[in-house]
């Protein structure tokens, strides 16, 4: 190599940012799928708190919809659901029990943001629910709008996008109020049902869910305020795209067997069909489970085990469910809603 070529690439190492990377990442990293694989068991962060999406009883058995996508990964990659170990984690630790391979992902009502999707070093998978935080109130508190709680307290669950989002839209609307912060849920909602704080802000789906846990649920309401966006759905760790490829296609592979007819009750007989899309997505041509690591087959699994998204749903929040909340723009987009799969082929 020629003395000035030699100085040239000296010149441009040095123009780089600091920490940037000169080498490709190395190509023996294990990936948490191959982990997975190895232990046989799916390591799933949950809440555990919250009827409907994950709940422990006293039994300890888990249920809700973030249960059933722990359920739904574990049966893609291990071929069974039940081969699941719920660590239930506060909204402080979540992240760091990520990052630090206490967990393989997270399933537990977090909010997808720039800030958590870049900086916090987080990959989110196709949101699972849309939703928005309310408020709620004592029936009987005179309270119908945010402007009600000039100098009174609300209780909120501390490191949450909810108690930034309740800071700013209490400084839109110029209000003074105290934040009374729990690092955990129950005691938050404890201090409300204790009426510590007069009012108690979370995810809407949240609110309902543990309204139901109150001594009397009537008592309680929420306000006709939404106060932001809160998209929820599976989370894995950064730099890791094969084990984030499977958590994402499990997750789209649920909408996608709504929008295909194919439940729980008829994959058997969904195999036979001469529809070819069907044919690819259940596995009984092509390869597409081959290309994430997977059996063909993987969906048969997952749909076996857990059924489509709307059977998900009806499930734990819909009809079927104590809550009884209507799909609205957690429908698939043929029916007005938000849920849309890319084509599987």
């Amino acid at each position: 190599m020629a003395k000035w070529q030699s100085l040239f690439i000296s010149v441009l190492l040095l123009a780089l940012p600091l920490g940037a990377c000169t080498t490709a990442p190395s190509d023996t990293a294990q990936s948490r799928l191959d982990v997975v694989k190895n232990r046989g068991t799916l390591i799933c962060g949950v809440d555990g708190g919250i009827p409907g999406f994950s709940f422990v009883n006293e039994t300890g058995e888990y249920s809700g919809i973030d249960v059933d996508i722990c359920k739904a990964v574990a049966a893609a990659v291990l071929g069974d659901a039940e081969a699941v170990e719920y660590r239930n984690l506060d909204s402080t630790e979540r992240f760091t029990a990520l990052s630090g391979g206490e967990v393989d992902m997270l399933s537990r009502n977090t909010t997808w943001t720039t800030s958590r999707d870049t900086t916090v070093g987080l990959e989110f998978a196709p949101t699972t629910f849309y939703d928005g935080q309310g408020m709620m109130v004592r029936q009987n508190s005179g309270i119908t709008s945010l402007a009600d709680f000039e100098g009174k307290a609300v209780c909120v669950e501390a490191g949450t996008t909810t108690e930034l989002n309740l800071t700013d839209n209490m400084r839109k609307a110029g209000v003074t109020f105290e934040t009374v912060t729990f690092q955990q849920a129950d005691p938050a909602y404890a201090a409300y049902a204790e009426e510590r704080c007069e009012g108690m802000t979370s995810d809407k789906s949240q609110l309902i869910a543990r309204r139901s846990t109150l001594l009397n649920p009537d008592d309680h309401i929420l306000l006709d305020v939404t106060m932001s966006k809160e998209p929820l759905g599976p989370v894995t760790i950064n730099n890791d795209s094969a084990w984030f490829d499977v958590v994402k296609w499990v997750t789209y592979g649920l909408i996608e067997a709504e929008e295909l007819g194919i439940t729980q009750a008829n994959v058997e007989e969904m195999k036979g069909r001469e529809d070819p899309t069907m044919r690819r997505f259940l596995g009984v041509e092509g390869d597409l489970g081959q290309g994430l690591g997977l059996d063909n087959d993987f969906m048969v699994n997952v749909i076996s085990a857990v059924g489509n998204y709307g059977e998900v749903y009806e499930r734990n929040l819909g009809q079927e469910s104590q809550f009884k909340l209507p799909r609205g723009q957690n429908d698939l987009w043929s029916r007005g809603g938000l849920l849309y799969s890319p084509p599987f082929r």
